[in-house]
């Protein structure tokens, strides 16, 4: 599929601009509540477009890494919890660990990079 201009990024870009620098002021009360919502659900959206195919490629490397096996990240990763249920893996296992922190900063890299910075 050809790539549209303005890209997907940039129109989502517009939108919150619209929603935060014009729209929103001239509201009160619920409707600016809810604008409010709307323009952050758009804001993670956007960060999910542009951060998510990588973190999903980073995620299957880090996953056949600790697994011996390249897959699926959902079967990998279905394996893997099957794999600390039954105690096969380690839970201070370092490689593990990495991998879940790495996991928990990739969402919040996605769903509220505020977080990260504290």
């Amino acid at each position: 599929m050809p790539n549209s201009k303005p890209d997907a990024a940039t129109l989502l870009e517009a939108v919150v601009k619209y929603l935060d620098e014009e729209l929103i002021p001239t509201l009160a009360g619920y409707h600016r509540f809810q604008s409010r919502v709307a323009a952050n659900v758009i804001r993670t959206v956007g960060r999910e477009i542009g951060l998510r195919a990588g973190q999903a490629a980073a995620e299957r490397m880090r996953l056949a890494a600790l697994l011996g096996h390249d897959g699926e990240v959902e079967a990998l990763n279905s394996e893997l919890a099957d794999r600390i249920r039954a105690g096969a893996l380690a839970l201070d296992d370092e490689a593990l660990r990495a991998h879940i922190r790495q996991s928990l900063s990739d969402a919040l890299a996605i769903n509220n990079p505020k977080w990260l910075s504290r």
